[in-house]
């Protein structure tokens, strides 16, 4: 009861924001429907008086929501202010085809989730994984989750469309709606099943590491069996995450849904919260709630299910990262990239990255130019230099908040759970169109709406791995023993999930570098002509034909970024593991209780 309660009113409020929107971030909605109508006519006082009566803007906003959700409870979404044709179907239809396209992609997803993992599960099932240094998945599984999804949208369209011709490069649905469905669910797919697969293999070395294991192998259990089991033991945690993709393959493919012009749910919510079409964002923003909420109970009635009786028993093993031997390879690997990286950063600030050269405008790397110039002559080893500051250390700060905050909050469990499934449903872009717009453009601004909802994964997988280690056995004991709270929380419980959760938020650091230069994109972010990376990829994504390496060298440098993360998250597990848990010992004659 106490968490749906916490999800109507999460839903509640964000309704409520959306629905303040044009008069939190200090917009006139009645100019900005005015010129969606009607782009040359002049906004007199009499034409936008006209705007608002014929809107009812002229009766405020709280009159507004309370017309609007009366009309909801009746099945009605309103009328668009900027087309005037009824909301609910074309909504509908959007919602039909973003979910179409979701379930493609998140079938690319999940098998590439499972080929990122497979080495570790087969490793682990013949009873080898323990003498595994790292897991061999993580590197590939940091380049591809840093991969911008437009950047390789643009590429699967140039070259597969394009150039070979196998598939249609724009549209939706047509004569052959499985071709067109293609190419947009491998963009959205790959960084999705990236993410999946690098958690996965992350946590499948701990199922591995106990005992039961070790027995099966003597006993000669098959591999099969055994792998079938240790997923059965991982999967658990990292199903409120496999939640968290679905709804934000729903509602957060803006960039794919624009470049492959297919009408969905997360597209239509960003036109009209630019167009201050509040009847058709608000009406985009309920579905996706919606979904969202219904992902969320599905997901936690999965783990019930699966967990349920030794969650209740308080019978369930600490899963732990075994400790192994540090990699050299991979040590030597991190090294040469940290060395490369800083080499080209410092090199790049001593050169000027606002001069405009016109005589070279989209040169190739040369001596005067070591990766090139842009579409204005700019030297991109310069805009690399300068823009790193902005782009990467903006995200590790903003990794850091959330990790923080997602700690603090996933602990809490059932208090903010259905405060994480809301925000998750939020896109992000509409989030920071919310919080940009009240902050005002800038950095700053761009960065609080990024934290806004990026702490809600951080804090569903911090809940997930509380509940589990609230239900071992050691802890069990030690409250037997007359264990505080503080000492349950500190000595117990987060040994167990701090590790893997500090792993996930320096895996995210890239996805965050890609939020921030896409608020950057919309104008919300860092202003031009400020070097960063992400707004370096946008300018030059129409010249990448012509001009690869100026596509190649920010996308590069946030590749590179992801397989550090991976790696000093990889290293420190290596360096450090995670011990099984002390039994609790009884209390002695002088302890203090």
């Amino acid at each position: 009861m106490l968490v749906w309660a916490g999800r109507v009113l999460a839903a509640l409020g964000v309704l409520l924001v959306i629905g303040l929107l044009p008069w939190l971030t200090r917009t006139d909605p009645a100019r900005t429907i005015l010129h969606a109508r009607y782009a040359d006519r002049a906004p007199t006082p009499d034409a936008l008086a006209a705007i608002r009566a014929e809107t009812g803007l002229d009766a405020g906003p709280l009159r507004l929501l309370a017309d609007w959700a009366a009309g909801v409870a009746h099945g009605d979404f309103g009328t668009s202010w900027v087309s005037g044709q009824p909301v609910g179907p074309d909504v509908l239809a959007a919602l039909g085809v973003s979910l179409t396209l979701m379930g493609v992609s998140l079938a690319v997803a999940v098998l590439l989730a499972a080929a990122l993992g497979f080495r570790t599960l087969a490793a682990g099932a013949r009873g080898t994984g323990r003498r595994r240094p790292t897991a061999r998945a993580g590197a590939l599984g940091a380049v591809l989750a840093a991969l911008p999804e437009f950047l390789l949208a643009a590429v699967l369209a140039t070259l597969f469309a394009v150039r070979l011709g196998w598939f249609p490069p724009l549209g939706w649905g047509g004569d052959d709606p499985v071709a067109t469905a293609v190419l947009p669910a491998l963009a959205m797919g790959i960084p999705a099943g990236a993410l999946l697969g690098r958690l996965l293999d992350d946590a499948l070395p701990g199922a591995f590491a106990e005992e039961w294991v070790r027995t099966n192998v003597a006993y000669g259990v098959p591999p099969v069996r055994l792998a079938r089991h240790a997923l059965r033991r991982v999967l658990p945690p990292l199903l409120p995450q496999f939640g968290f993709v679905v709804v934000g393959l729903t509602g957060g493919a803006v960039a794919v849904e624009t470049l492959f012009a297919i009408p969905g749910l997360g597209g239509t919510a960003l036109k009209a919260a630019l167009a201050q079409d509040l009847p058709v964002l608000q009406a985009c923003v309920l579905l996706l709630l919606a979904l969202g909420l219904a992902v969320g109970a599905g997901v936690r009635g999965v783990r019930r299910a699966a967990l349920g009786p030794a969650l209740d028993a308080g019978a369930l093993p600490a899963l732990r990262r075994p400790h192994l031997p540090p990699s050299r390879a991979l040590a030597w690997s991190a090294g040469v990239l940290t060395a490369l990286l800083v080499a080209t950063v410092g090199y790049g600030m001593t050169r000027d990255p606002l001069h405009v050269d016109t005589a070279a405008r989209l040169a190739a790397p040369g001596a005067a130019h070591p990766l090139g110039t842009d579409a204005l002559g700019r030297d991109v080893l310069a805009r690399i230099g300068h823009g790193a500051a902005r782009t990467a250390l903006t995200a590790v700060a903003v990794a850091a908040v959330t990790l923080v905050a997602g700690a603090a909050l996933g602990v809490l469990t059932r208090w903010t759970e259905g405060l994480r499934e809301v925000v998750n449903a939020l896109p992000p872009v509409i989030a920071g169109l919310v919080v940009a717009g009240i902050a005002g453009p800038g950095a700053l601004g761009a960065a609080a709406a990024v934290a806004v909802v990026a702490w809600a994964p951080l804090a569903a997988h911090t809940a997930a791995l509380y509940e589990q280690e609230r239900a071992a056995a050691h802890v069990e004991g030690a409250v037997a023993l007359g264990a505080g709270r503080w000492h349950l929380l500190r000595r117990h419980v987060l040994p167990g999930v701090l590790p893997p959760v500090v792993r996930h938020a320096l895996l995210r650091v890239p996805a965050l570098a890609l939020a921030l230069a896409s608020l950057g994109f919309l104008g919300l972010g860092a202003e031009p002509p400020a070097p960063e990376w992400g707004r370096m990829l946008s300018e030059n994504m129409p010249y990448a034909e012509r001009a690869p390496w100026a596509v190649l060298a920010p996308a590069a440098g946030l590749a590179v970024v992801g397989v550090l993360a991976v790696a000093a998250g990889a290293l420190t597990s290596t360096a450090r593991g995670t011990r099984a848990p002390r039994a609790p010992r009884a209390p002695r004659e002088g302890d203090v209780p």
